[in-house]
């Protein structure tokens, strides 16, 4: 196998009639498409821009090593009982499976000192509490308000997808409880239950996981994170590629098609209601539902019509908001095993000190700064079928965030032909990156065989997000705050992803749970957990 998902476009033209359209096939497309033919046999195409499928769970390979992209763990699909895993099950037909990660599935490293986040809720309290013991009752009631913000979510998501006339009658009490949370940062949650910067700090550790530092993220975001990892994480085996390629043939399985390098100009729009696509090629493909996982940006700026923008009030919602930060990402490769190096699957989360919020700052106004943050990741230890696959290899990737606006410039050259200075600007950064590696991974030193930075310019050209954006919309309680519907006010658009719900693989796998459901109109999730 190549790790390519999805069939070529120009090779495999789409023919006869498709119940609905599916615009992107990220995890929040192609779980929409899955449901759809799952529980209504509805005929679904996915076009996607790239040339394979999958969205920011898909892989790439360079001469004898593979990396994941965008999906470096998942929580809660160790139970299968959990909404998570049945859900991943349901779209997958149970094909995919999955390797718990080690007990330790992410370890805080701030400055000289390395805290551990241990699996079970229970024993990640008294791991914590053993490092700060002043501060167990902050810590135990830090937990209580992570899991009561969880709680308060499912009246808020159910409003997105309930009638419009009865959401906007009961709309605001099903909101009011989770905006209580989702309304405050992350930081003005914590300084109401401790008041010791280094506590504060190791809990908000996993900020790199949404891409926005305590004061600046909604609390709502954070904690849905926290809860997600409680009792641990796991990973696909075979790679993250698994989750489309095992999600594809579900959706082919009722007639539909997944095609890639298929690029969509502008969806349709006639008498105020979505009709189908113009491809890049000018070719029209119509159906009576078309489902947007270009993002919600994209959606109202970039694929449809401006008249048709103009009738919503969409276009002043979305400047309320920015896009989410990028990253630039060092895949690396060593030709040896995970077990001869070391390595284990706990990922590493590096801050120079407990000041997030003024690290990254300062890191912004200078670039020559400290990394305010870097998130070192070993996917080859992960993943148990790596060594069958990829004999006598390692992987690992080393992940800092980095803003647009420093690689704009080359924003209109060609993929990997963007110049000297571009090219010098992703050396320093390589450069830095694998110092960060050999400070804390000492063993890899002199054992790199490949390696190879991806930057936000990557981002956007795979991706089509006109930021480089990983998360889509920011984080910020801002977004919260938002009535943004799975159906938008365009008749027969629904919007799936992490734009509806939340950041992430699986907030965007919950989008398409909702948009599914309000295409159908009725509760899907509940279908999927009898």
């Amino acid at each position: 196998m190549n790790g390519l998902v999805g069939k070529s476009y120009k090779q495999h033209p789409p023919t006869g009639e498709f119940d609905a359209i599916v615009i992107g096939s990220g995890m929040g497309g192609l779980a929409a498409a899955a449901i759809l033919a799952r529980h209504g046999g509805r005929r679904v195409l996915v076009l996607e821009r790239h040339y394979t499928a999958g969205g920011y769970t898909h892989v790439f390979r360079r001469a004898d090593y593979e990396w994941d992209v965008g999906l470096h763990y998942i929580g809660q699909v160790h139970d299968p009982l959990s909404e998570t895993r049945r859900v991943f099950d349901d779209i997958t037909d149970g094909k995919l499976t999955w390797a718990p990660m080690p007990e330790v599935y992410d370890r805080i490293v701030i400055g000289d000192r390395a805290y551990d986040l241990v699996a079970g809720a229970d024993r990640l309290r008294e791991a914590l509490q053993g490092y700060f013991p002043q501060e167990a009752r902050a810590i135990a009631r830090y937990l209580e308000t992570v899991r009561a913000c969880v709680r308060a979510s499912s009246l808020y998501f159910t409003e997105k997808v309930i009638p419009a006339p009865v959401a906007r009658l009961l709309g605001p009490l099903m909101r009011w409880r989770f905006l209580r949370y989702a309304g405050r940062t992350t930081r003005e949650v914590l300084q109401g239950l401790t008041h010791d910067p280094e506590l504060t700090a190791v809990l908000t550790g996993q900020y790199g996981d949404y891409g926005l530092p305590p004061a600046q993220s909604s609390f709502a975001m954070h904690a849905a994170v926290v809860a997600h990892y409680l009792e641990g994480a796991s990973y696909p085996v075979g790679g993250a590629g698994q989750i489309a390629a095992t999600v594809v043939p579900v959706i082919e399985a009722a007639g539909g098609a997944v095609l890639v390098n298929a690029e969509v100009r502008e969806i349709l729009v006639e008498g105020g209601r979505a009709a189908g696509v113009r491809m890049a090629d000018g070719k029209e493909i119509r159906a009576p539902i078309t489902i947007s996982d270009a993002g919600v940006v994209n959606t109202f700026t970039r694929l449809l019509p401006k008249d048709a923008v103009a009738r919503t009030d969409w276009g002043k919602l979305l400047t309320a908001v920015p896009p989410s930060l990028a990253h630039v990402c060092l895949y690396v490769g060593l030709k040896h095993t995970a077990e001869e190096l070391g390595l284990r699957g706990t990922n590493l989360w590096i801050y120079p000190d407990a000041d997030h919020d003024a690290n990254f700052a300062r890191f912004l106004r200078d670039p020559g700064s400290p990394f305010p943050s870097v998130y070192i990741s070993f996917p080859s230890a992960k993943d148990p079928s790596f060594q069958d696959r990829f004999p006598g290899r390692a992987t690992i990737e080393v992940i800092t965030l980095a803003p647009y606006e420093w690689f704009e410039p080359w924003a209109e050259t060609r993929w990997k032909r963007r110049g000297t200075e571009y090219e010098h600007i992703k050396a320093r950064f390589a450069e830095r990156l694998l110092e960060q590696l050999y400070i804390h991974v000492p063993q890899v030193r002199g054992k790199v065989d490949y390696s190879e930075l991806s930057s936000p310019l990557s981002t956007r050209h795979f991706s089509g997000h006109p930021h480089g954006e990983m998360y889509g919309l920011s984080p910020t309680p801002e977004r919260f705050r938002m009535r943004m519907r799975a159906q938008t006010p365009v008749r027969g658009l629904f919007l799936t992803g992490q734009d509806l719900v939340m950041a992430g693989v699986v907030g965007a796998m919950f989008g398409g749970v909702l948009a599914a459901s309000a295409v159908l109109r009725r509760n899907v999730l509940k279908e999927i957990l009898r």
